[in-house]
């Protein structure tokens, strides 16, 4: 499945400064939808490249990290278990920053 991820707020630090990527998600074998909890498992694996406890905690993103999905509040789609559709756009922001 073909997305788009962009991160932003200080978490493309953790991606090799790369904020936008586009990326092909498998799905595992046996399933016909992807979730937003494959793909943070996805994520975690293949595009954090630096403390990846920045960005998860457990299997969900820390407190304080906005996420999107095609510009839409992940909490009104039903945050983990959201599926995800080719050609979706998941955005993640930090909104915590040091002072």
């Amino acid at each position: 499945m073909h997305l788009t991820l962009e991160f932003g707020g200080g978490l493309e630090l953790l991606c090799a400064s790369v904020k936008k990527h586009h990326v092909d998600v498998n799905l595992e074998t046996g399933e016909d939808q992807l979730t937003m909890r494959d793909l943070l498992s996805w994520v975690h694996s293949n595009v954090i490249k630096q403390r990846p406890e920045m960005f998860m905690k457990g299997e969900t993103v820390r407190p304080g990290i906005l996420v999107l999905i095609n510009d839409c509040d992940w909490e009104l789609s039903g945050q983990l278990d959201a599926s995800l559709s080719e050609k979706d756009e998941v955005v993640f922001i930090s909104t915590l920053h040091g002072g």
